[in-house]
């Protein structure tokens, strides 16, 4: 049976117990290359969460802007291999019921509503993979100075899951957090840090990094205003999803995950202009 922090503080811990907390907690500032949270995953965080692939995302999961990270031993099983309009569902879905549960750790069964993949949209190891999964524990974390909330999700093959996992998973998370955090982003998880410059359309230079058209500004002043999507649309008379659509452009174009990195984009660049 997995134990953990709450179980030991009830019955009093061991010093073995403690020692092996101690331990899984010194090694995260030894994680600097996904080998070494992979290594990290499946050593001690084992005994308190078992595992076989943990998925953790960020950025807007109500536009459905979501970067993600897959760190598994199965073979195959890679950040790279997954494919978005598989994943993406699945995770903001997740997020929502997440929110649902005021934000508290929960767990699903394969059989459970919730607990989807679309073995159609990722052929191969992960949608293998996915398929023998049997259940997953799932918590987030709200970033309020990132401005982008991180959703975590463990998938096991273990149908049955100890609900003292919960707990588990509520106190190492941060730990796990900050390892994923020390781990070099890949290639396509980048996001840019320097101001976005918006041109008016038809303008070139070779220094344009990106351009918003003449109705994305308007809506990105909006927006700076506090304004939700559906008072833009109703401004603006169109609809809420109209709304959604320029966003999702907005913040590819400005190469953001939330509205309020789009805002300081934004007002970065008209204070460059």
């Amino acid at each position: 049976m997995t134990q953990t922090m709450a179980t030991l503080a009830q019955v009093g811990p061991k010093k073995e117990d403690l020692a092996r907390y101690y331990a899984l907690i010194s090694q995260v500032f030894d994680v600097r290359r996904h080998i070494d949270l992979m290594h990290w995953l499946q050593g001690d965080v084992q005994y308190y969460l078992p595992h076989d692939i943990l998925v953790a995302a960020w950025g807007d999961f109500h536009l459905g802007l979501v970067h993600y990270d897959i760190v598994s031993s199965m073979p195959g099983v890679r950040s790279e291999n997954a494919k978005s309009e598989a994943i993406t569902p699945l995770l903001t879905g997740l997020f929502d019921r997440w929110i649902a549960q005021d934000r508290r750790p929960f767990s699903l069964k394969v059989c459970e509503r919730g607990f989807t993949w679309d073995n159609a949209a990722t052929p191969g190891p992960i949608g293998d993979a996915m398929r023998s999964m049997r259940s997953s524990l799932i918590h987030g974390i709200n970033d309020q100075r990132g401005r982008h909330d991180c959703l975590y999700v463990l998938f096991s093959t273990q149908a049955q899951r100890h609900r003292n996992e919960r707990t588990a998973l509520k106190y190492l998370l941060p730990y796990i957090d900050n390892a994923m955090r020390q781990v070099e982003l890949l290639p396509d998880q980048y996001v840019a840090t320097h101001p976005v410059q918006t041109e008016a359309p038809g303008s070139s230079s070779d220094n344009e990094v990106t351009v918003l058209s003449e109705r994305e500004a308007g809506i990105m002043k909006w927006v700076a205003m506090g304004k939700t999507n559906g008072e833009i649309g109703s401004i603006l008379d169109v609809s809420t999803f109209t709304v959604k659509n320029h966003m999702q452009r907005i913040f590819k174009k400005l190469d953001v995950l939330n509205r309020a990195q789009a805002v300081s984009a934004f007002s970065n660049s008209k204070q460059d202009a």
